[in-house]
């Protein structure tokens, strides 16, 4: 086993986990392709500033969330020897306790001064917006978590709020078709959740982790991973009747690699080798965004 010298670069990228910054480019890259089919539309020119405002500011609060994750998941004693999935820094000695509460502190401000610029594009409703960023961004680790709130926060932080403010920021209004397609993405990335309190339900119920998981059991569990992929691409007939058809066709591929991983999801059902499950999910969140996006742009274009 390689050893990683304590808070040394690799063990700040480790800790930073890299892999899961796509869940934070999903619903930016879904919205900017709405925003840009409806300006072209409308005639309005697209600001590219805000647009990479947007997604700065997703990917560092996703880093963020990483490290509160880490810090307090070990000061609670969740990342333990048990663990069964990716080992974390804290717990690993990669980065030591002090040092992970600096780069907390250090993220989160770097976070709030790439969003502050956002104000000049939506007005000061946007540091509301980012508090509540920030504030949840800390209880879902601390709090939420352990009461079996995660998937509610992940459909609204990673589904409504980064889809339709990002929307805004371009339009200055929200439309019933991004409002439906900031619904559908929350529940492509609440997949990665779910199959993520999956494969700890063991170690969370000795941990008092209340997931989701543990309070509706493993066969309900497996039956609504399968449900949320399936209704998330059906959200998108909305896209068809908005005149953007593509948004709905190409994402059906995303429904394919989602039932496959569902099926090899409930064949393993425990252990370690669930993580395989944990990236393929991620790369067909992944492939759902990018598939969105590219529909929605090509079906502006040729309309």
């Amino acid at each position: 086993m390689e050893t990683i010298r304590t808070d040394s670069p690799k063990a700040w990228i480790l800790a930073a986990r890299p892999k899961t910054l796509s869940g934070a480019a999903v619903p930016v890259i879904m919205a900017l392709s709405l925003a840009w089919a409806d300006c072209r539309a409308m005639g309005v020119a697209f600001q590219w500033l805000p647009a990479v405002l947007c997604l700065l500011f997703a990917f560092i609060m996703q880093v963020d969330a990483n490290f509160i994750n880490d810090y307090f998941d070990f000061r609670k004693g969740t990342d333990d020897e048990t663990r069964l999935g990716p080992r974390r820094a804290c717990a690993q000695g990669w980065v030591r306790i002090g040092s992970m509460r600096r780069a907390i502190a250090v993220t989160t401000a770097v976070a709030c001064l790439v969003g502050l610029p956002l104000v000049v594009f939506g007005g000061w409703t946007m540091i509301l917006v980012g508090a509540l960023c920030v504030v949840f961004c800390f209880l879902y680790t601390t709090h939420l978590s352990y009461l079996g709130l995660g998937d509610v926060l992940v459909l609204v932080f990673f589904g409504i709020v980064p889809v339709c403010i990002t929307y805004f920021l371009q339009l200055h209004s929200v439309t019933a078709e991004v409002f439906v397609a900031s619904i559908a993405c929350g529940l492509v990335i609440d997949t990665l959740l779910i199959v993520n309190n999956y494969r700890d339900r063991d170690t969370d119920r000795r941990a008092g982790k209340n997931t989701l998981v543990l309070r509706i059991g493993q066969r309900a569990t497996e039956h609504l991973y399968l449900a949320l992929g399936i209704v998330a691409v059906l959200l998108g007939v909305f896209c068809v009747w908005a005149g953007h058809w593509l948004a709905f066709v190409l994402p059906l591929a995303y429904l394919f690699l989602h039932v496959r991983t569902w099926r090899k999801m409930v064949r393993i059902s425990h252990g370690k080798a669930l993580n395989l499950i944990l990236a393929e999910n991620a790369r067909n969140m992944f492939v759902y965004g990018l598939l969105f996006a590219i529909g929605m742009i090509v079906s502006a274009t040729i309309s």
